[in-house]
């Protein structure tokens, strides 16, 4: 995992598609545990409130590792942070296949999430350094939320065909398997020499890019969006096993999710050039609150399907234009920090959320997550008005 020589700017360009394949592979396996941990607590019983706690151990190592992975991604790279990640990854959905207990997976879910912060902010920090100009940026980064988008648009149905018809094993078996071929297409990035580190790499300065307005409000915008994607990856299990849908029917119905995500970001990067990013992001925010009012009335699996769909052509056009902003409203040599800070906050969200709504949804209705995030995306319209 040693850097090596500087690797020209042509050849970076050409390793994107390698980039994106290891980014799908690494976020597969935290999208496989994620389901298949989900069903295998409902299923032995403990309850709507210990998935949203399980749900939330995939943001806790995000939490204490995000900014030590932007100063290891600025120090050395693309490749020792992504080994590092699929390490952490492999060792989570082993432990999980091997001891089928509520502690193992726990701990599984812990890496996973892990495996995640530290391999996506070197990821997506090495997307910007393939970026020839400011313009680019929303096609590079539409392309990068791709892989997430395309891996929760698959993941969750393999999920669910293997766990109906092989079972539990056979899921988190091939969780297990991901993080290998993840660095099997790493290698295939070429290897390059980042540039020298400076003070300004180190924690304390990152704090510092909260004195900037259009920074403090791009994170609380990104906040309440990504929160609203952990409401939806709650919601849908809970609602699904509820209503007696099998696996099979709750993972497709998360895939429509994810596969209406993968369109709208094909669209960004064909319509990057004429897209206002402000009013984008906030008709997707609209979009968004409508739905989730609407979601608990949907009828049956179709119904979810469809409710499901609208939220991925919403949420799913977010990420791409928050980094595109992110990287311009930031000085150039601490975007590594502003990743870190950003992958921070939005995984201390996804924490803290999934607690919240399992034990609003025990006390109250299964859908009232939703309701609650379509108040806090009426409330996130005033930031993002000044963005």
């Amino acid at each position: 995992m040693s850097d090596g020589p500087p690797a020209p700017k042509q050849n970076l360009r050409h390793a994107f598609v390698w980039l994106i394949a290891t980014l799908i592979c690494v976020h597969a396996c935290m999208a496989v545990t994620r389901v298949t941990a989900s069903l295998w607590v409902l299923n032995r019983g403990y309850g709507e409130a210990s998935v949203g706690l399980l749900l939330s151990l995939f943001a806790v190592a995000p939490i204490v590792l995000s900014l030590w992975a932007g100063r290891l991604a600025d120090r050395h790279g693309f490749h020792r942070p992504v080994g590092v990640g699929v390490l952490l990854a492999g060792a989570g959905a082993l432990l999980a296949l091997a001891v089928q207990q509520l502690w193992a997976i726990a701990i599984g879910c812990l890496l996973c999430g892990g495996a995640i912060a530290v391999a996506a902010v070197a990821m997506q920090r090495e997307a910007g350094l393939m970026a020839e100009e400011p313009g680019q940026l929303k096609r590079v980064f539409s392309w990068m939320a791709l892989g997430p988008a395309l891996s929760n648009a698959l993941a969750p149905v393999i999920a669910g065909l293997l766990i109906d018809h092989v079972g539990m094993s056979a899921a988190f078996g091939f969780a297990t398997a991901l993080p290998l071929l993840a660095w099997a297409l790493a290698l295939k990035v070429p290897r390059h020499r980042p540039e020298p580190v400076t003070r300004s790499f180190r924690e304390p300065a990152a704090w510092q890019l909260f004195r900037m307005p259009a920074f403090r409000r791009l994170m609380l915008v990104n906040l309440v969006m990504s929160a609203c994607w952990d409401a939806h990856s709650f919601v849908v299990p809970v609602v699904g096993h509820a209503r007696g849908l099998s696996a099979s029917s709750i993972g497709i119905v998360l895939g429509s999710f994810a596969v209406a995500a993968t369109c709208v970001r094909l669209a960004i990067v064909r319509f990057a050039d004429d897209l206002h990013e402000v009013k984008a992001l906030r008709a997707a925010m609209v979009v968004a609150m409508l739905t989730f009012l609407a979601y608990a009335w949907l009828p049956g699996t179709a119904g979810l399907m469809a409710g499901s769909a609208v939220l991925g052509l919403a949420l799913g056009s977010v990420q791409p234009m928050v980094l595109a902003m992110l990287h311009r409203v930031t000085p150039p040599e601490r975007h590594g920090q502003a990743l870190g800070l950003r992958m921070l906050f939005v995984n201390g969200a996804t924490m803290a959320m999934p607690v919240g709504f399992g034990l609003l949804a025990a006390a109250t209705a299964l859908a009232a997550p939703m309701w609650l995030m379509a108040s806090l995306l009426l409330v996130a319209q005033a930031p993002a008005r000044k963005l």
